[in-house]
């Protein structure tokens, strides 16, 4: 039998996982990486570098977990993080830390190119706004503030490109991952020549981006001696990782649409051709299907804002689940458990590091309101669950106004591990809630993309068919939903009133941290 390896490059560790045909996980493992920088507020790195050995971690591990050799893996494909900045020189060295996702930095070199391109005209060329989360404004921050960086830098990669280069020495990347950079002619496929001269990019610099299921290299001798696999195995293009969770989570056709609480969290929903937002609030990338879209609307900080909750506040649920055995966050969530929906009156936003959809804001900041003294922990941490998944409403909501068809939602990520999570999406997004068997999520739909390539599969779709079964079904409770209805509105109205104070304090920040 022909099995299939998805490797997933996020952001707190790389996943390898090894899969049978029809969807079964063989084996999986995890390569930690080493903990985000943040060298200054807003700022966010990570050593490519590092990523290449928890690579080499997980695919090894992953292997023995399976009792399986790299002869018995017929094809490999890749996701990861996307947007972030890798910069090599002509020998392929590194020549400074990634600006990751989370990268907030470039809020004036979003606003440059949205001067020099034109707002309207950037939907035209690249369907999507200048955000300080996209590749470019990462790589024109480098250019003004690290010349000598990049006047050297011969190449421009994304996370799982960089990844991809170890393994095969190949520069690739994909259409999805692509359409995360600013640089990408979304409707068309390809790298826009206008925006890339518009911007004054070399586009030698950037990787030639083939269709997801596209085989891209195979495995090098050398890799093949540090990782187990087999030398000449096919690696396909594979994809960003939300559209390689949504191949994982079946959300191939339409009407399907998927929940994923990952450090981000992500709404997504397919689409056949490419559908734009006027105003930018979501982001219309390639699919990782070939020849068809998708729609997504991101939040910054869903687990994000519970594990900044764990590391700052959570520190008597650690040291419980050290000596217990138990998940920290199963422990912490189960403080949750007896507060009422609502919260008691208590909202959170979950801005911690600024906003994608719907206020396009890198200065917007996180809060709690509505605090009294009798709220206690078991409010805070479920004002934070009900947050992340309000956040997440709002992309639907824009979904609706755009006539895009929300038929069935599927859950994913680490966050869709939690029971209460998922009963509070489904009641706050009035939908029905739907697990998978496996929940791999992205690493898992790099696998099903590998399997296309490697001709175990016809089609993406087909692989979806023979790979993705579902476990559970969630349906909203009316009586919950309701209340949430009415906690929504007053959600939705609380970022706006308060924008510019957010904006005042964020200037505040930046003259202390400079006065420090």
């Amino acid at each position: 039998m022909s099995y299939l390896m998805g490797i997933d490059v996020g952001t707190t560790g790389t996943r390898a996982v090894i899969v049978r045909p029809d969807g079964h996980v063989m084996g999986a493992a995890t390569g930690d990486h080493e903990r985000m920088r943040m060298p200054t507020p807003g700022g966010a790195e990570h050593d490519p570098e590092d990523w290449g050995s928890a690579t080499i971690l997980a695919v090894r591990a992953a292997l023995e977990n399976a009792h399986l050799a790299g002869k018995d893996i017929a094809a490999v494909g890749l996701s990861g993080q996307m947007h972030g900045v890798v910069l090599l020189d002509q020998t392929k060295a590194v020549l400074r830390p990634s600006l990751i996702w989370c990268d907030q930095r470039s809020q004036a070199q979003c606003d440059w190119i949205t001067a020099r391109v034109g707002a309207q005209r950037l939907i035209q060329l690249v369907s999507n706004p200048a955000l300080t989360g996209f590749s470019a404004p990462k790589l024109l921050w480098v250019r003004e503030h690290e010349p000598q960086i990049y006047e050297r830098a011969a190449h421009c990669l994304l996370p799982k490109d960089f990844v991809r280069l170890r393994l095969t020495g190949e520069f690739a990347t994909d259409v999805s991952d692509a359409s995360g950079t600013l640089l990408f002619d979304v409707t068309r496929r390809r790298w826009s020549q206008e925006m890339l001269s518009a911007l004054e990019i070399d586009p030698t610099m950037l990787p030639r981006a083939y269709e997801s299921p596209e085989i891209t290299g195979q495995i090098g001798r050398e890799t093949a001696l540090v990782t187990g696999l087999t030398t000449g195995t096919p690696v396909v293009a594979g994809a960003g990782d939300q559209a390689a969770s949504a191949v994982g989570n079946g959300i191939v056709l339409p009407g399907l649409t998927s929940a994923t609480l990952g450090t981000s969290g992500v709404i997504f929903a397919y689409t056949a051709a490419p559908k734009l937002d006027p105003q930018g609030r979501i982001h219309t990338f390639c699919h990782a299907v070939p020849g068809k879209w998708h729609v997504m609307g991101v939040t910054q900080g869903a687990g994000l804002s519970l594990r900044w909750f764990r590391e700052h506040l959570g520190e008597s649920e650690t040291w419980y689940a050290r000596q217990t055995g138990a998940d920290p966050y199963d422990v912490i969530i189960k403080e949750a458990e007896k507060t009422p929906p609502g919260s008691d009156g208590l909202l959170f936003l979950p801005y911690l590091m600024g906003e994608r959809t719907p206020h396009l804001d890198a200065q917007a900041r996180g809060m709690w309101f509505g605090l009294t003294a009798a709220h206690n922990r078991g409010h805070l941490i479920r004002s934070i669950l009900e947050g992340v998944a309000f956040s997440l409403r709002d992309s639907l909501e824009i979904f609706k106004e755009l006539g895009i068809p929300v038929e069935q939602i599927r859950a994913s990520g680490g966050g869709s591990r939690s029971v209460l999570w998922r009963q509070i999406q489904a009641d706050i997004y009035g939908k029905e809630l739907v697990t998978l068997q496996e929940s791999e999520g992205s690493a898992l739909g790099a696998a099903l993309l590998a399997g296309v390539g490697g001709k175990v599969y016809s089609s993406v779709e087909e692989s979806s068919l023979q790979a993705i079964h579902v476990r559970e079904h969630v349906a909203p409770h009316s009586a919950r939903s309701k209340i949430y209805d009415r906690q929504y509105q007053i959600y939705r109205s609380l970022y706006p009133a308060v924008r510019e104070l957010a904006h005042q304090l964020a200037e505040l920040g930046r003259e202390s941290a400079a006065a420090s």
